[in-house]
């Protein structure tokens, strides 16, 4: 009763504020879980392309090519991180 008359005086409408107090909504989101295997297969393919890496710098250096093992090596490197990146940074 006293809200009413201060509202009154102010010349605000009573109602308005007790309106906007109170939760009109509320959305709960869960985070989906993550699937065991293919986060197992995401860590065999980084040690499949770590043995990769390895094996290129091997080559290269042992038969002497006339080409720097990054030119094999970066693009597979970049195009894994860009992959595992828009696996964990999808959309829930």
């Amino acid at each position: 009763m006293f809200t009413g008359l201060l509202a009154w005086i102010a010349g605000r409408p009573a109602g308005a504020p007790y309106e906007r107090a109170f939760v009109q909504d509320v959305r709960v989101q869960r985070r989906r879980v993550r699937n065991p295997r293919v986060e197992r297969f995401v860590l065999i393919c980084w040690l499949l392309i770590a043995v990769k890496h390895v094996l290129v710098i091997w080559v290269v250096h042992h038969y002497r090519m006339p080409f720097h093992q990054l030119l094999v090596n970066a693009p597979t490197w970049i195009f894994a991180l860009l992959a595992t990146l828009a696996y964990y940074w999808r959309e829930e």
